[in-house]
């Protein structure tokens, strides 16, 4: 079973991470990351918490392989409850320019301020600032009948 369009929206606006997965020369590379929709965009910032590298592998592998996919997924023990969202898409590397000269920039920048109350005290962007865009190409859902979708709803109730 399917969400509806609606609960996918709801879902991209206010779930709180994804797992974004890229490929690289290795293979494929997933980490959880924090986003946020603007319009039919998603974006995810290389922010100030602590990183082990400058330039993130993430970030290498957009840059040389555009194509990249995004889950979103709730687990629990009752499976009636398990769901998931996945999203294909075409990535690309954003570094604007000055402060946040790009307008779709600063408007990625001011929703993840607004979905994420830890921006207040954590640098949305680290230097060199750097976003990752996704323009979604495809999207799927999955969900295990109706207490999954009363659960997800319930859910989305619980967030701001």
């Amino acid at each position: 079973m399917e969400f509806s369009p609606a609960i996918v929206e709801r879902l991209l606006d206010r779930w709180p991470v994804a797992r974004l997965a890229t490929l690289g020369p290795a293979g494929p590379h997933q980490v959880p990351v924090v986003f946020a929709r603007t319009g039919a965009l998603l974006w995810s910032p290389i922010d100030g918490k602590p990183k082990g590298t400058t330039e993130l592998v993430r970030v290498r592998h957009v840059r040389a392989n555009p194509r990249v996919s995004l889950l979103l997924d709730h687990y629990e023990e009752d499976w009636r409850c398990l769901w998931w969202i996945g999203i294909a898409g075409d990535a690309r590397v954003v570094q604007p320019v000055g402060a946040l000269a790009d307008a779709e920039a600063a408007a990625a920048v001011a929703a993840l301020r607004a979905k994420y109350p830890q921006y207040v005290s954590l640098p949305v962007l680290r230097e060199p600032p750097t976003l990752l865009r996704v323009e979604p190409i495809r999207v799927r859902s999955w969900c295990a009948g109706g207490e999954a979708v009363a659960r997800a709803s319930e859910l989305l109730e619980d967030r701001p």
